[in-house]
C-alpha cells in the first residue's frame, strides 16, 4: 500500500478554520447549532469542530453523534460493523443540524443517516459537511461544506487522521 499525503498538519487545521468559519457564516444563531458526526472519523471530525467553534462564537456547540448503519440499503454490499450508539446531547426540534463526515463518497451513507435522523425529530435544517468529497456519487446528495475534492479510484481511500485518535494529522490517499 502506498499512502500519500493531501494535507498536511498546517493544511488540515486551516481548512479546518476554513470550514468553521463557513458554518458561522451560515447559521443565524450559534446557539441552535448542533453537529452531529457519523461514525467513526466524522464524530472524532464533529468534536474537533465543536471545540473550534465554541472558541469563536464564546459558547459550547452541541456536538453528539448519529449512526446510519441500521438505515443502510447495501448492507450485503459493504458489510457491517458494530452499530455506535446515537448520542444527541439536545432535541433535533428547530435545530440547525450538521451532519459531519469524514469522506462523502456514493453517498450512501448521508442518506441513510437523513433516514435515521428523522425517527429523532425535525430539525429546521440539515446540513452536511466533509473533509473530502472523493466522488463516485451513486445518490443526488453533495456537501455543504466541503474541504477538498480528490477524484480517485474505486480502489483508492481516503484516511482522515487526528491526534486524538492517531496521534498524528492529516489527510492521506492510500493506494493499493
Amino acid at each position: 500500500m502506498t499512502r500519500l499525503e493531501l494535507l498536511s498538519q498546517h493544511e488540515l487545521d486551516r481548512t479546518l478554520e476554513r470550514l468553521v468559519s463557513q458554518v458561522l457564516e451560515t447559521v443565524d444563531d450559534a446557539g441552535s447549532l448542533l453537529l452531529l458526526g457519523i461514525p467513526t472519523r466524522g464524530v472524532a471530525l464533529a468534536r474537533v469542530l465543536a471545540e473550534r467553534l465554541a472558541e469563536r462564537c464564546g459558547r459550547p456547540v452541541a456536538q453528539g453523534s448519529l449512526d446510519p448503519t441500521l438505515y443502510r440499503d447495501d448492507l450485503e454490499r459493504v458489510g457491517t460493523r458494530l452499530v455506535a450508539p446515537t448520542d444527541l446531547p439536545a432535541s433535533l426540534e428547530g435545530r440547525d443540524v450538521v451532519l459531519v463526515d469524514d469522506v462523502i463518497f456514493t453517498g450512501r451513507t448521508v442518506r441513510a443517516a437523513l433516514e435515521a435522523l428523522q425517527t429523532w425529530g425535525r430539525p429546521r435544517r440539515v446540513r452536511l459537511l466533509v473533509m473530502v468529497d472523493r466522488g463516485h456519487r451513486e445518490l443526488p446528495i453533495q456537501p455543504d461544506y466541503c474541504g477538498r475534492v480528490v477524484p480517485t479510484s474505486r480502489q483508492e481511500s481516503i484516511q482522515l487522521c487526528l491526534t486524538s485518535i492517531d496521534g498524528e494529522e492529516g489527510v492521506y490517499l492510500v493506494r493499493p
